[in-house]
């Protein structure tokens, strides 16, 4: 376990009443299956999601300033309005994903599958975009990627 990161109850995180009101900042849920869960809101800055499957989650405004995403499956996700400042999303699977509005300032996301991603009005101010594939992404300024 990484220092002061802690392991979370999994039914707490899953339970909807607690969406958007609880913080899981630092917490540890690498490799996780939590396809289609609905975590808007959420603030999960400086959580380790390494491996996590968050196909088709609903990640609308959620907060993973400095998170980790390294090899995270996000394919089809929403992470409209998402706060990723400086989260390492490096050999992630962001296919098909909406990150329009997105702040990915700082972000790590060499070697992502960004593949169909919506980016539009997205921020990529330093954003480390290195062997990332763009194909068919529509990019902040509108343009579609060849």
């Amino acid at each position: 376990m990484v220092s002061g990161i802690k392991h979370v109850d999994v039914n707490a995180l899953l339970n909807q009443d607690a969406v958007g009101k609880t913080n899981f900042m630092r917490q540890s849920l690498t490799g996780l299956n939590l396809n289609g869960v609905d975590l808007s809101w959420t603030d999960l800055s400086g959580t380790d999601l390494s491996g996590a499957k968050l196909v088709g989650a609903n990640l609308v405004g959620v907060k993973l300033v400095r998170a980790k995403l390294t090899d995270a499956n996000l394919k089809g996700a929403n992470l409209l309005g998402a706060d990723l400042r400086s989260a390492n999303l490096s050999g992630a699977d962001l296919s098909e994903a909406d990150l329009s509005g997105s702040n990915l300032s700082g972000t790590n996301l060499s070697g992502t599958n960004l593949s169909r991603a919506d980016l539009s009005l997205a921020i990529l101010n330093e954003a480390n975009l290195r062997l990332a594939n763009l194909s068919g992404a529509i990019m902040p300024n509108g343009t579609i990627h060849d």
